[in-house]
């Protein structure tokens, strides 16, 4: 069908930025069905975001589950490929960096299915990223380039792609946050989790802190020293959780590691914090909106404009608890820069530019 639409959503990052571009392109009458890759597959890493976010139950859910990421992006490939066959779409939009995303990109590319990249041109730099080569893949194979900032139109460009490819349209995951933040209830989440009036959540799942025993037990040791400041709330990823473990993060009673959170319960969470410790890319993005300050443990990101427009900063581990002390004496801004365009229509920007390019 020359004029259907497909999506291509595999992991947690992906639902929030896919269901304001779902629900626009169906307000213009675009034909168009959603595949899941199931690469997130438990109730907290997939399912309860198409309850809370209002998107459509799956077409299609490929239930490819965990793997290596050569592994888990060829079984994706392998479904994606059938899928593509059958339903000959006009064209195939996928979002991110996540192994979902490059393994779409390039199966499409292959049948000569034009792709649509949502999050296009964010770079890290950082080549020991498994996301900067599922970026970089998936920027080159793409022929609408849909991007969330300035900084990622000036890397496109500065990689010599074509500008006619290229639409600068704000970011999705903020129509999502902004659509439903009358429901981060923070209030609730002091309750549910018996919280003071100051506390701190954390992120933790990146290779870089976590996957090699001596970087886990110095995030441990950084983690306690903030934890003798103010209560943490941890919700844990299933990645690196048994290494964190044994490293002893479990062991102060300030800190409590709770299973992941849905999204509502989760932005809840965030909305009332008096500072956010992560090494996550979307929540970065989050906190630059709701105002709360974001100490990420990472030496660079690929999210630069929620440094130079929102409320984020680059921390090392060693650095950490002193950061922390300062943020907690100087306490939230009543007012912060956000970046342009984030303004809850990204959505409808994103689906307009892939009309016109189904009508041309």
């Amino acid at each position: 069908m020359p004029d259907l639409v497909l999506h291509v959503t595999g992991a947690r990052p992906n639902f929030p930025k896919a269901a304001p571009v779902i629900r626009a392109l169906a307000d213009l009458g675009v034909p168009q069905e959603l595949i899941h890759t199931g690469q997130h597959y438990d109730e907290k890493m997939s399912d309860v975001f198409f309850r809370e976010l209002g998107l459509p139950k799956p077409d299609v859910n490929l239930g490819v589950g965990s793997g290596s990421h050569a592994g888990q992006t060829a079984a994706i490939m392998t479904g994606l490929e059938e899928i593509f066959l059958s339903r000959n779409p006009g064209m195939v939009v996928v979002y991110g960096d996540v192994n979902s995303t490059v393994a779409a990109a390039l199966v499409a590319s292959k049948l000569q299915i034009p792709v649509a990249h949502v999050e296009a041109g964010l770079r890290s730099f950082d080549m020991s990223m498994p996301e900067e080569i599922n970026r970089l893949v998936t920027d080159r194979l793409s022929n609408l380039l849909l991007a969330t900032s300035p900084d990622a139109i000036a890397h496109l460009g500065n990689e010599g792609t074509d500008p006619d490819k290229i639409h600068l349209v704000g970011n999705p995951m903020i129509d999502t946050l902004l659509a439903n933040v009358d429901r981060f209830d923070a209030d609730r989440a002091r309750t549910e989790y018996d919280l003071g009036d100051r506390y701190i959540v954390a992120t933790l799942h990146r290779p870089g802190n976590v996957d090699d025993p001596a970087d886990a037990a110095a995030l441990v040791k950084a983690m306690h020293a903030v934890a003798d400041q103010a209560e943490i709330v941890l919700p844990l990823h299933p990645r690196g959780r048994a290494r964190l473990e044994a490293a002893g993060l479990f062991d102060h009673p300030k800190l409590k590691v709770i299973d992941p959170l849905g999204y509502v319960e989760f932005l809840g969470l965030v909305r009332g914090a008096s500072a956010v410790v992560t090494d996550s890319g979307g929540v970065q993005e989050e906190t630059t909106m709701l105002g709360v300050p974001c100490l990420t443990l990472r030496p660079n990101t690929e999210r630069p404009v929620t440094i130079t427009h929102g409320t984020n900063r680059l921390v090392t581990r060693e650095a950490l608890p002193q950061v922390v002390a300062d943020v907690l004496a100087a306490g939230r801004s009543e007012t912060w820069p956000t970046p342009p365009l984030w303004d809850g229509h990204a959505g409808e920007r994103i689906a307009a530019v892939i009309k016109q390019y189904l009508r041309d």
